[in-house]
C-alpha cells in the first residue's frame, strides 16, 4: 500500500505550471496511468478480502444417546397423533358460535361449536305436541268411560224400559177395543209399531250401556299404543337432530385445526376448498403419539412388535424419548421396498409435536431400554461427517470460528450414523457438506444460516 502511494505522489501534477499546448498528449497517458494503477489497488484490496474472509460451512449438532450400545437399527420419521380426528357435524346448518382456538386442550363431550337451531327446535316442540295428544288418547281408551257416563247410560235404559211398559199396555188396551169394536184396526197397527220401537230402543240402549261397562276394545287400545310409539320414536329423532346443534368432541385432546368461523355453512358430505365446510375442528390426543417410520425391508429383520427404542426428534436434539415399536404394517410397499412401522413414545411430553421429524433407535431385543447397569452414554454423529486422517478417524468442528480437528474412536456404525464413545464432549458444532474434504485446520469458517 505504501508504494502505491509514493507512485500516485509521484503521478501529481503540478498546478502552477502550464503545460504547453504540444504536451496535451502525455497528460492524458498520465491519468490513464492513474486510472489502472488505481483499479489494481480496488481489485487487489478485494481480494484481500477474500482471502481473509470466513468459508460459510453447513454444521450439525452432536446426538447424544443413553444404551446405544444395542442399537441394532436407525431410521428416520415423523411424529403423528396415534389417532387424528376431524370432528364434522351430523346435519347441515349455519355456525352460530365456535368455542375453540389452535392448540386449545379440550375434555369428552365438550361443546366446541353451535349451529342455529330455530328449525330444529320448532320441529321438536311439533313432535312432542304430537306425542302428548296420542298419549292422552291411550289413556281415556285405557281409563275406560266415567261413572258419569255410565250412570247417564243407565238411566236411559230405565226410561226406555218404562217406555216399553207404556206401550206395551197401551197395546193390550187397543187389542182389547179392537175385539169389542170399539177400536179401529189402523189404531191397533200405530200401538203395536210404538210397541215394536221401544222394544229396540231398549235393546240398543242397554247394549249401549253394556259396552260403556266394558270400555274400549283391545284393538282400540293396541292402535293407540302403537300412535304413542311412533309418536315417541318421531321426538326422540326430533331430540337427537337439536342436540346435533351442540357439536362436541368424542375424546379429551388438543385442537390441532379450526375449520369454520361464525356464520359459515357446515354439511355432511364431502366438499371442495370453497363452500360449504365438511369438519369443524381436527382433534388428536397429544399423550398417545407415534413415529412412523418406512423400513426398508433389508433391515425389517431387525424390528420385532414391542421391541425397545429411543426417539430424537430434530428440534431437541438433547431430548431422548423412550418408545417401543407399536404397530407393523401387515404387507410391505411393493414401490418403496418398505414395512411402515409405528413406534409409540411411552412419556411424551410438551416438546413432542405432530408432523416433527424424528430419528429412532431400535434396540437389541435383549437389552431393555431403561437398563441402568447397561447404560452409557455415547455421541452419534453422521457417516458423512467423519475424515480419515493419518492418525486415524476424525471430524472438523469449529472451534472460535476456525477449523480444528478431533480425533475420534467408533464404537459402531448404524445405518447413516456412527457411535463415538470418545473423543467428543456432546456441545461441539460437527461440520460436513461437500467443502468437507477441501477445509484445512485453521481456516476460518462459519456455519450457514
Amino acid at each position: 500500500m505504501d508504494n502505491l502511494s509514493n507512485e500516485l505522489n509521484k503521478l501529481k501534477i503540478d498546478r502552477s505550471k502550464r503545460p504547453e499546448s504540444g504536451n496535451s498528449s502525455g497528460a492524458w497517458k498520465y491519468i490513464i496511468v492513474i486510472v489502472i494503477l488505481a483499479g489494481s489497488g480496488v481489485v487487489g484490496l478485494q481480494a484481500f478480502k477474500r482471502a481473509n474472509a470466513a468459508v460459510p460451512v453447513e454444521t450439525v449438532r452432536v446426538r447424544v444417546e443413553s444404551g446405544s450400545q444395542s442399537a441394532v437399527l436407525v431410521a428416520t420419521g415423523y411424529v403423528i397423533a396415534h389417532h387424528k380426528i376431524q370432528v364434522g357435524s351430523k346435519i347441515m346448518g349455519r355456525v352460530s358460535w365456535i368455542g375453540v382456538e389452535k392448540g386449545d386442550a379440550v375434555k369428552k363431550d365438550q361443546v366446541v361449536a353451535r349451529l342455529e337451531n330455530r328449525e330444529y327446535r320448532a320441529q321438536f316442540d311439533q313432535a312432542q305436541a304430537v306425542l302428548e295428544t296420542a298419549q292422552a288418547q291411550l289413556n281415556e281408551l285405557q281409563r275406560g268411560s266415567r261413572p258419569e257416563e255410565i250412570e247417564r247410560a243407565s238411566h236411559e235404559v230405565d226410561r226406555a224400559q218404562g217406555q216399553l211398559r207404556a206401550d206395551e199396555s197401551q197395546l193390550r188396551r187397543i187389542e182389547s177395543l179392537v175385539k169389542e169394536g170399539v177400536s179401529s184396526a189402523q189404531a191397533l197397527d200405530e200401538a203395536r209399531g210404538r210397541f215394536d220401537v221401544s222394544r229396540s230402543n231398549l235393546a240398543a240402549l242397554q247394549k249401549t250401556y253394556e259396552l260403556i261397562q266394558k270400555g274400549a276394545r283391545q284393538e282400540q287400545i293396541d292402535s293407540a299404543r302403537a300412535e304413542v310409539a311412533r309418536a315417541k320414536g318421531a321426538l326422540d329423532y326430533a331430540r337427537t337432530i337439536l342436540d346435533a346443534t351442540e357439536i362436541r368432541v368424542p375424546i379429551a385432546g388438543t385442537i390441532l385445526e379450526r375449520n369454520v368461523e361464525q356464520g359459515e355453512m357446515v354439511t355432511t358430505s364431502f366438499v371442495g376448498q370453497t363452500g360449504a365446510k365438511g369438519f369443524v375442528v381436527t382433534l388428536a390426543d397429544l399423550k398417545d403419539i407415534q413415529v412412523e417410520l418406512d423400513i426398508s425391508q433389508n433391515d425389517f429383520n431387525r424390528v420385532s412388535l414391542q421391541q425397545p427404542c429411543t426417539a430424537v426428534t430434530d428440534a431437541f436434539p438433547d431430548r431422548v424419548y423412550k418408545c417401543n415399536v407399536d404397530e407393523i404394517a401387515p404387507e410391505a410397499n411393493r414401490q418403496k421396498a418398505t414395512v411402515q412401522v409405528k413406534v409409540k413414545f411411552l412419556e411424551p411430553d410438551e416438546f413432542i409435536k405432530p408432523e416433527m421429524n424424528a430419528r429412532v433407535t431400535f434396540l437389541d431385543t435383549s437389552t431393555k431400554a431403561d437398563d441402568k447397569t447397561k447404560e452409557t452414554l455415547l455421541m452419534i454423529v453422521p457417516k458423512r461427517a467423519v475424515v480419515e486422517r493419518e492418525s486415524g478417524k476424525a471430524v472438523l468442528v469449529i472451534t472460535d470460528g476456525k477449523v480444528q480437528s478431533k480425533p475420534i474412536t467408533i464404537q459402531k456404525e448404524v445405518g447413516p450414523d456412527v457411535f463415538v464413545s470418545s473423543g467428543l464432549v456432546g456441545s461441539e458444532s460437527i461440520i460436513v457438506g461437500d467443502t468437507l474434504a477441501q477445509l484445512k485446520v485453521g481456516d476460518k469458517v462459519e456455519p450457514k444460516k
